[in-house]
């Protein structure tokens, strides 16, 4: 399994993102955030996972192990290939998407393109008691998760759910939520 690649990033097309690895030009389908990070660099490092079927090997990038062991979680759940894994780990943060599934969130699963009410809900079912616990933040009464309050904003002004979820996933989960729908709206 190649698990890493280390390399200068020299295009970056619809089919992903070209590592230059030794003179070896490596096309590797990669998360929003791995591709950010390889943005202007000389040289970045992504986490990789090689999927390997009969008629194809592809290699899918991701900015950090989290991700990838999100990605490879996903795999294991009865009707999810690597492209909607990829999807779903393209779409929000890998701890955001953990806190989902704790606390049952089959409508942001939903949200992405390609998954159904069952697949959303065969993941949270499949993969609850394998992320373990989650540290959940603290949420006081009347007050909400920020992300949540960012993708209701986005939701509000016009924007799918799914739609939302991606706007998001390219914009830093630090910010409070009116920075992260300004970043978003900006980005649009």
């Amino acid at each position: 399994m190649i698990a890493r690649l280390r390399g200068k990033p020299v295009a970056n097309t619809q089919e992903g993102l070209v590592l230059d690895v030794g003179g070896v030009g490596y096309l590797v389908a990669a998360t929003p955030s791995a591709v950010h990070l390889a943005d202007g660099a000389a040289e970045v490092a992504l986490h990789t996972y090689l999927h390997v079927r009969e008629d194809a090997l592809q290699l899918y990038g991701f900015a950090d192990a989290d991700e990838r062991e999100l990605f490879m979680q996903l795999l294991s759940v009865n009707g999810v290939g690597p492209k909607v894994a990829l999807g779903i780990v393209s779409g929000s943060a890998a701890p955001d998407l953990r806190r989902a599934i704790a606390l049952e969130d089959t409508a942001r699963f939903q949200a992405i393109p390609g998954i159904g009410k069952k697949t959303a809900e065969r993941i949270v079912l499949e993969l609850k008691e394998k992320i373990g616990a989650v540290p959940l933040a603290p949420v006081l009464p009347g007050a909400t998760q920020p992300h949540l309050v960012a993708r209701d904003a986005l939701v509000e002004l016009g924007y799918s759910l799914g739609e939302a979820e991606l706007a998001l996933a390219r914009v830093d989960p630090e910010l409070p939520p009116e920075e992260r729908v300004r970043e978003a709206l900006k980005a649009a």
